[in-house]
């Protein structure tokens, strides 16, 4: 930790893995680029009918005739490739959004598709089509975010853990992660990853300003995002009692709370914008007897409202008994899931019961008091200690050097409330078989799995099987249009 001249707190670290780290997730993108053009020879595809791209109904929106292009058989090739929800984004950003249902899928990934086909990739247009070029487009996106994500997650690692042998780890299961094929595609996995671990890395390395603008990302890329907004939730609590009951000034913590909750407002708006901008697209002058029942809603939240509509989510919908292969297919993120969040509680339960405000002994506060390194009131902070605050200050350090290895940074319990909350959800209310890559992007799962696999455990070894045997499965299955996750 370093505390500049002007008293902001930054926490630095070294990285000596993150080439190794960035190797990794390169290898692992070949390696999945290799399976899906092997699968996709050997089997034929469960649905043929992605190719099939109908004229715009905008008449404002680019709608180019592939008739003319260069490389018919190339852009058929890369059109093919592309199938489940990666059919609508494509769609999406070259028509934008023509039906109801499309507004199930937020715009950061059809908008840098559309940005990047009609920039860089645009040469590539007369030769395969606006429609192959678009698709080109979202795999790149999708590829090159999913490296940076892994990047994040070894520097978050390391700064959690202190700890750069299970930081390694941790980051190398996440190259090769059970939902591995669908960080290869036109997907919101890459993206998601990336924004939500950008924004935690930024938020506890101290550049709180900087993980708004990650975690407002990843609210543009999926619904879930918003759940981020509990970081700054448990960081203002904590900024509160340290300007209460630390440095007795207790007028600062209006200032705290409004902060606080203007980062969480952030963080939600981009996804309150998403569903203002249906509402006009689609409820806005409509008489009231053709006005889609939930146009006529107190709040009217579209995005609800298709996920049960066309999708059928609702809390208990899926449990039905024919459902059970699906709850099979769910039941090994699950289970590790279970086991990661059980395994943090009964670690240091003082520690986690008491969200971060007492350290395991129970008698002080938690190390770095939960992401109170944020900028704002650093320098208020220095002003107001004393002498005898340094020292103490010095003491807790030093006694931290001594216990590192054996200690669990307090900054993994706002990441394991996340996760016990994404997996509550995905059990309870999603289709279940889409807690696989619902779930992935969770650090705790990758920090459990790799603490378990150096500490020599037999079924450390059930974990590497686990992702070995989903990434062949999930590329064999959702490459060829077959149901997977």
């Amino acid at each position: 930790m370093r505390r500049g001249s002007s008293g902001n707190t930054m926490i630095r670290r070294s990285y000596p893995h993150q080439s190794f780290v960035v190797r990794c997730a390169i290898a692992s993108r070949i390696l999945l680029l290799v399976l899906i053009l092997l699968w996709r020879n050997l089997v034929s595809s469960y649905d043929t009918s992605s190719p099939l791209n109908p004229e715009c109904l905008s008449s404002n929106s680019e709608s180019h005739q592939e008739g003319n292009v260069l490389l018919p058989r190339l852009g058929s090739a890369v059109e093919d490739s592309v199938v489940w929800d990666g059919v609508y984004f494509v769609r999406i950003a070259q028509c934008g959004y023509e039906y109801e249902q499309s507004y199930a899928f937020l715009p950061l990934l059809p908008v840098l598709m559309s940005i990047l086909s009609r920039t860089i990739f645009a040469p590539l247009v007369p030769l395969i089509g606006f429609r192959a070029v678009l698709s080109l487009a979202g795999y790149a996106v999708n590829n090159v975010a999913f490296v940076f994500a892994a990047v994040y997650l070894y520097r978050l690692s390391v700064l959690i853990l202190d700890n750069t042998q299970v930081a390694l780890t941790a980051s190398v299961l996440f190259c090769f992660n059970p939902a591995s094929i669908f960080y290869s595609s036109i997907y919101t996995e890459s993206l998601y990853s990336l924004s939500s671990l950008g924004g935690l890395y930024h938020l506890i390395s101290g550049a709180t300003n900087i993980s708004v603008l990650w975690f407002a990302l990843s609210a543009c890329a999926r619904s879930n995002g918003v759940l981020n907004a509990g970081y700054f939730c448990i960081q203002t609590m904590h900024r509160v009692y340290d300007v209460v009951f630390l440095q007795k000034r207790t007028c600062s913590a209006v200032q705290v709370i409004v902060v606080g909750v203007l980062r969480c407002f952030c963080t939600f708006a981009p996804f309150i914008a998403f569903q203002a901008y249906g509402y006009l697209n689609l409820c806005l002058g409509l008489p009231l007897d053709e006005m889609r029942p939930w146009c006529k809603a107190k709040i009217p939240l579209l995005y609800n409202y298709i996920q049960g509509r066309y999708w059928g989510v609702g809390f208990l919908t899926y449990f039905q008994f024919k459902q059970l292969p699906n709850f099979l297919l769910a039941s090994p993120i699950l289970s590790l899931s279970l086991c990661s969040i059980i395994h943090y509680m009964r670690s240091q339960p003082r520690m986690f019961f008491s969200l971060g405000f007492l350290s395991p002994d129970g008698q002080t506060r938690a190390r770095h008091a939960i992401m109170c390194t944020d900028k704002v009131g650093a320098s208020h902070r220095k002003k107001h200690m004393t002498e005898e605050d340094n020292d103490h200050i010095a003491s807790v350090e030093s006694n931290e050097a001594l216990d590192k290895g054996r200690r669990i940074s307090a900054f993994v319990v706002p990441c394991t409330l996340h996760l016990a909350f994404m997996a509550a959800t995905a059990f309870f209310v999603m289709h279940v078989q889409v807690a696989t890559r619902f779930l992935s992007s969770s650090p705790p799962l990758y920090w459990f799995a790799s603490s378990k696999m150096l500490a020599g455990k037999k079924w450390g070894k059930l974990v590497q099987g686990y992702c070995i045997a989903y990434i062949l499965l999930g590329s064999l299955l959702f490459s060829n249009f077959y149901p997977f996750t």
